[in-house]
Parts: C-alpha cells; structure tokens; sequence
C-alpha cells in the first residue's frame, strides 16, 4: 500500500497489474468483494453490473480476468464514485469499464431495463437495528442497510437482468437460509452455492451465491473454499490472489 495524496491510498492486485485507489479511512475494500470477483464464470461479451461498487474493485478485478466483458460500476457515494471513476483511467479501462453515481433504488432512472447479463453485489447485511453504527459514514454505508436492504438489491437485480441473467451475490453464513427464501421469492432461482471458512476447522462466515432469472430449481452446491489452513497460510484450495487480497488489503489500523 501506497499514500498517494491526502486520505487516498493506491493498492495492487495481480502482482501490480491492477491499482485500486482507495481512501486510507472509511471504506476500504475487503475479502468479501475479492471473493465474489473470482466466483463469477462470465461469457466473452457479457454486460456485467456492480451494484454498490464502492471504489470499483469488483469491476477492476473482472475487467482483469475477463477483459472481453463490458462493466458498470454503480455507487451512490460521491467520493466512492469519483475514485471508482480514476480507477478505471489508472487502469485504461475506460472503454470497458463506466461508472454511474446514484442510488441502487433508482436503477429505473438511471440504467436500462433488461440491460445485463451479470449483477453482482456485495450489498450491506447489517439491518439499522442491529448493532452500533460505525461513526464513519462511508463505512456505515457499507455495512449497514440506510440506503438500500437486500429487498432493494434483488429488486433492482431483477429489473436490470436480462431473461436467464444471472445475480451473484457474498453475504453472511448465518443469513443464507433467509438470503435462499427472499432469492427464490424474488423470482431469482438460485443456481450455484459455496460456503467460504476462515480455515476448515472454522464455521462458514460468508456464502457465495449465484441465481438465475426465471431459471430451474436445480442448485449446485460446490465444495467449500477455505481461505487459510488452520496454521493461517493460504490453503491449498484457495487461489494465491484470494489470500494476497486477504494478506494485503486489510483494513490499517
């Protein structure tokens, strides 16, 4: 990690290949997004859209690994955006990869109906009642439902997504029975499942889902992705750029 300027950092995945410019306080990416980057298995010329992108790096990461698709970042946090917006000209992907600052809620102002092939989010799972707000603001964003609750996610998920478009989604273990319900009930037919443990003899803390728009009933639960051995190196299911995320990109101090 690199200080660029006042409050900004610049971080690198893919042994320096992709710079994420991020705010050294607030909200800084985690594992969770670096996760969900990899879990998706796009088609060549896919539409894809981040919803809530934060400082992009969801996208950053798929432009990356599948730089034949097309990308949209939405976030409605103006700094988040402006620096999703010089993340994607630090990285060239201008062509690729266009940032949209507003509000998920309003995606029928903003973006056009039926529009992706992919939606993918790392959306907020801490309901206003639960718990202390963090007192930044970015970070209380991030983390707890003031904008938006998984109810409006899937809302706009399926406005946006084309027939058959797919919604891959992190969120937290303890929650997937209720994610399952509102997913199914949503219209969105989850298709694909992985439980991600901090080593194996840990309990899963984030499930990796991915669902259909008015698809079948059939779901493929994959093995479980653990991202360090019970030593805390990476383990050996785990792919190298999971836990260089993870060694690299925790939130300082």
């Amino acid at each position: 990690m690199a200080v660029v300027e006042d409050g900004v950092s610049c971080d690198r995945l893919f042994d320096g290949r992709i710079q994420c410019l991020q705010p050294l306080r607030g909200y800084r990416f985690t594992e969770d997004a670096v996760l969900l980057a990899h879990f998706i298995t796009p088609q060549p010329g896919d539409n894809i859209l981040d919803l809530g992108a934060g400082c992009g790096i969801i996208a950053l990461i798929l432009a990356y690994r599948w730089p034949a698709v097309t990308l949209t970042a939405l976030e409605i946090q103006p700094r988040l955006a402006d620096l999703a917006r010089r993340n994607a000209a630090g990285n060239n992907l201008e062509a690729s990869l266009r940032v949209v600052e507003g509000d998920l809620r309003q995606s029928s102002d903003l973006l056009e109906q039926g529009s992706f092939d992919w939606v993918v989010c790392n959306p907020p799972f801490h309901p206003l009642a639960a718990g202390r707000l963090n007192p930044h603001d970015e970070l209380a964003v991030a983390r707890h439902e003031i904008h938006a609750d998984l109810a409006a996610v899937l809302a706009a998920a399926r406005y946006l997504l084309r027939e058959n478009g797919r919604l891959a989604l992190v969120y937290p273990a303890t929650r997937a029975a209720s994610l399952l319900h509102d997913l199914k009930n949503s219209g969105l037919k989850p298709k694909r499942l992985r439980m991600v443990h901090s080593h194996p003899e840990a309990p899963a803390r984030l499930v990796l889902v991915e669902a259909a728009l008015l698809a079948g009933e059939e779901l493929t639960v994959l093995p479980p992705l653990f991202v360090a051995d019970v030593q805390g190196g990476p383990h050996a299911t785990t792919m190298a750029s999971y836990y260089t995320a993870r060694a690299l990109f925790s939130v300082p101090p």
